[in-house]
């Protein structure tokens, strides 16, 4: 018996913002799995989400639980405590079994030097040439780059083992999944910088099974990739290498896999992806969150009357205070503020033109990204309406669903593992999947 929680090779994690769409979104996996994407479903949600809107991880919790027991799913599933601090851990410990250990703000501050030069000293074999199977040219790390790189990051990974330890030592270390978080940084990690960081983790003791380090490019929350597509493919593939290498030689969990984070709607690496997983036979947990919600934003204007009215009111809101939405995600965001339609444009959108700016399809001429963006930030305008929001998601699930499970099952887990066109002529519905008595 393993001593943790094992995580299936295919992963997708899925937001859920107000807690209405676990089972379009789980139908999405049911769906998947029939055409031979199979992902483990992964619900994510964040301290500062949930402090946004108002809500606590047992609504997860129980959304994903009833969606699983509605639609009869019998493989794993998880509950993410998506971004976890020290500091905002213990809320999530009694439902979440997956925990994105966040160590951003350490990166970058210097660990003791009696701690780095301790882990130089552990590990001669990572001073000199070192061969990595599948990178074309070994790499020389010499005692002072080692030094230099565990100076920006040991003490990341400190302290990624002192939240680990907290939450084993609540939960039992065989109850949970482990993911540690290294993308918010300012520049993307090496091949040697991953294996120092990778060793660490492992001196740590942290059975990890996803990293998310920093990949070159833009991954900003609701649109595609902006980058060089060339240099993230040969990232992506140097760092599985480095991941392969890493499990052999320090004893990491054999389900280790890359993590990405703002995952969803990156359409143009997906093929990519798709590529160095097959390649390497090689996991992965794609982290996807606000694209649900943009999708229940297009099913209540889709809907039109009063689901188009709160489509077009939250707008006006948010395009009212576009600096405060946008601050808390300024790294993660490009919104040209010129191509915001003004309020009153909006005001006189039919259901068709709004769902036209919205909808990520990159086809269609009216497609907005800067509007797509601002509304992805904006979700608690839609929070503030309380009830009165909700109550419009339950009026139309039927055609929110069909917008959520299609964005996720088109767009999304088949472009990934499949690599269908990522809109195909299949038409999502209701009706293939069986439901539990």
């Amino acid at each position: 018996m393993s001593k943790y929680l094992v995580l299936g090779k295919y992963s997708f994690g899925m937001g859920d913002r107000f807690a209405h769409q676990a089972k379009a979104q789980l139908r999405a996996c049911i769906l998947a799995t029939e055409l031979g994407a199979e992902f483990v479903p992964v619900w994510n949600k964040s301290n500062r989400e949930h402090s946004f809107i108002g809500t606590d991880p047992s609504s997860t919790r129980a959304a994903a639980d009833a969606a699983v027991k509605a639609l009869g799913w019998t493989k794993p599933y998880h509950l993410d405590a998506d971004h976890i601090r020290l500091e905002t851990v213990d809320k999530f410990m009694p439902h979440c079994d997956f925990y994105t250990i966040d160590v951003a703000d350490s990166i970058g501050k210097p660990a003791a030097a009696a701690d780095i030069k301790a882990f130089a000293d552990r590990h001669p074999e990572l001073i000199g040439k070192i061969t990595i199977p599948h990178i074309d040219h070994p790499f020389e790390i010499s005692r002072a780059e080692f030094e230099r790189v565990a100076g920006k990051y040991f003490l990341a990974a400190q302290d990624a083992g002192k939240l680990y330890r907290y939450i084993a030592k609540a939960k039992g270390e065989a109850n949970f999944i482990t993911e540690v978080s290294m993308d918010e940084t300012d520049n993307p990690q090496t091949p040697p910088e991953l294996l120092i960081i990778l060793a660490a983790l492992a001196d740590e003791k942290i059975p990890i099974q996803t990293i998310a380090p920093k990949f070159t490019g833009r991954f900003n929350k609701g649109v595609d990739y902006v980058g060089d597509i060339k240099q993230f493919e040969k990232e992506f593939n140097e760092d599985l290498a480095v991941i392969a290498f890493a499990i052999k030689k320090y004893g990491l969990p054999p389900s280790l896999k890359l993590s990405v984070h703002s995952g969803s709607d990156k359409f143009s690496i997906y093929a990519p992806i798709r590529r160095a997983l097959a390649k390497f036979g090689a996991g992965l947990h794609i982290k996807t969150a606000g694209t649900t919600w943009l999708e229940e934003l297009i099913g209540l204007a889709e809907a039109g009357g009063d689901g188009l009215e709160i489509a077009k009111e939250i707008y006006a809101y948010a395009h009212e205070h576009v600096d405060e939405f946008c601050a808390p995600y300024a790294s993660v965001i490009d919104i040209d503020k010129a191509k915001l339609p003004s309020v009153a444009t909006v005001n006189a959108w039919n259901s068709t033109q709004f769902t036209d700016a919205l909808r990520h399809d990159q086809k269609n001429p009216g497609f907005n990204p800067s509007f797509r963006q601002l509304l992805h930030v904006s979700f608690k305008v839609a929070a503030k309406k309380g009830d009165r929001y909700l109550n419009a998601l339950k009026k139309h699930e039927a055609i929110v669903a069909k917008n959520v499970t299609e964005n996720l099952l088109e767009r999304h887990m088949k472009p990934v593992l499949i690599g269908s066109d990522t809109r195909s002529s299949k038409t999502v519905t209701q009706q293939p999947v069986a439901v539990a008595a």
